[in-house]
């Protein structure tokens, strides 16, 4: 069983920054897909980073957000710059236990985190 907590997000202005984190429970999660999903009200939840081997972005995303991993740690993160309101979401991390290779469905993620909500405005 992996447990994932995340933390660091709050409320900014359009154009700030934010830092996500998510802290496994488990030293083995360095070998498998993690990634950051989001979910806005009345909206599906989507993947906006990736990383296994490499590293993926939603379009959306691209070039603001950075996902990286702290495996000394156990400790993935999300570098959120030039943030958007349409940026304002619940967001949460997951791992595809078992997996080492990422996917954009969060049907195919076994392990959530409990999300941190972040809030930008205009």
């Amino acid at each position: 069983q992996v447990q994932l907590v995340e933390s660091g997000g709050g409320s900014v202005q359009a154009g700030g920054s934010l830092r996500l984190s998510c802290a496994a429970s488990t030293t083995t999660y360095s070998y498998y897909c993690m990634a950051w999903f989001r979910q806005a009200p009345g909206k599906e939840r989507e993947a906006v980073a990736l990383i296994d081997s490499r590293t993926k972005y939603a379009d959306s995303v691209k070039g603001r957000f950075t996902i990286s991993k702290d495996n000394a740690k156990n400790t993935l993160y999300l570098q959120m710059n030039s943030l958007k309101p349409e940026d304002t979401a619940m967001y949460y991390c997951a791992t595809r236990g078992g997996s080492a290779y990422c996917a954009w469905s969060a049907s195919l993620y076994n392990y959530w985190g409990q999300g941190t909500q972040v809030t930008v405005s205009s």
